[in-house]
């Protein structure tokens, strides 16, 4: 397998790319999308068991969305039935990698309460509640940034490792290894990605609907739901196909055709 390694501005041709993903079946992709975010709180409801499902079939169904976007990449037609594809791809390997992501999530969240005795992980984990006066008193903040900095790599040994140990039928440990070392290579692109994805879902947003509360009150309701509504169905899904622009970008086993030689320093 092949990670190649792209200049900077890459990062934000993901999204543009995911988004142009997006307008070819804005149908299908929205599906997946939903359908991903409600089977997994579907499963989730149950307590502890369902956490635990939860997670195992995670790897399996963000398979099932990009093997819708990889359909519509190649022209093939493609059924709601996508979403449930990853279950036929090396699921052992898919299962073990929710199994690892389960347990590093733990792993960071009880480090945490080394720092807060164990505030962020009531808060996080069982859904409690937490007062100002509480917030206030507490290290929430200092747990929450070292939270942060520990999940930092899990997330970058997990961001590939689904697609390669499904459409590369890698082992886990291997996959986890594989995405590691390729985020980490293109570190560069992936700072523009995130700061991108962070200008699109939260700063401009913001500035929209500021600007809207200082024109007229009246206005805000309605801009707060179209701005609502627009990042549920047509950014959240972008954000999904620029999960598979990125990995189609950076393993050149995963482009439908040839890379320009152009797009590579």
């Amino acid at each position: 397998m092949q990670a190649r390694r792209l200049p900077a501005s890459r990062g934000w041709a993901w999204i543009v790319e995911g988004f142009a993903l997006f307008r070819r079946n804005p149908p299908l992709i929205t599906f997946l999308v939903i359908a991903y975010w409600f089977l997994l709180a579907a499963i989730g409801v149950f307590p502890l068991v369902g956490q635990v499902a939860a997670s195992l079939a995670m790897p399996a169904l963000s398979v099932g969305v990009a093997n819708g976007c990889r359909a519509i990449d190649r022209g093939e037609r493609g059924g709601f039935d996508l979403i449930f594809s990853g279950f036929r791809l090396n699921l052992p390997s898919l299962l073990r990698l929710g199994a690892i992501y389960l347990l590093a999530t733990l792993t960071v969240f009880g480090l945490s309460t080394l720092v807060d005795g164990g505030l962020l992980w009531q808060t996080m984990m069982k859904g409690q509640k937490v007062s100002l006066e509480t917030f206030a008193e507490s290290n929430l903040i200092a747990a929450l940034e070292l939270v942060l900095v520990l999940f930092m790599p899990v997330m970058l040994a997990y961001w590939f490792a689904p697609l390669l140990a499904a459409w590369a039928e890698m082992p886990a440990g291997k996959a986890l290894f594989f995405s590691f070392f390729a985020c980490m290579t293109n570190w560069r692109p992936f700072l523009v990605y995130g700061v991108g994805v962070m200008l699109i879902s939260a700063v401009v947003p913001g500035i929209i609907l500021g600007a809207a509360a200082a024109a007229s009150e009246s206005a805000i309701s309605l801009l707060s739901v179209v701005v609502l509504l627009a990042l549920v169905f047509v950014f959240l899904p972008t954000l999904f196909a620029s999960f598979y622009t990125s990995a189609r970008d950076i393993f050149v086993e995963f482009a439908p055709t040839p890379p320009r030689p152009d797009r590579a320093e």
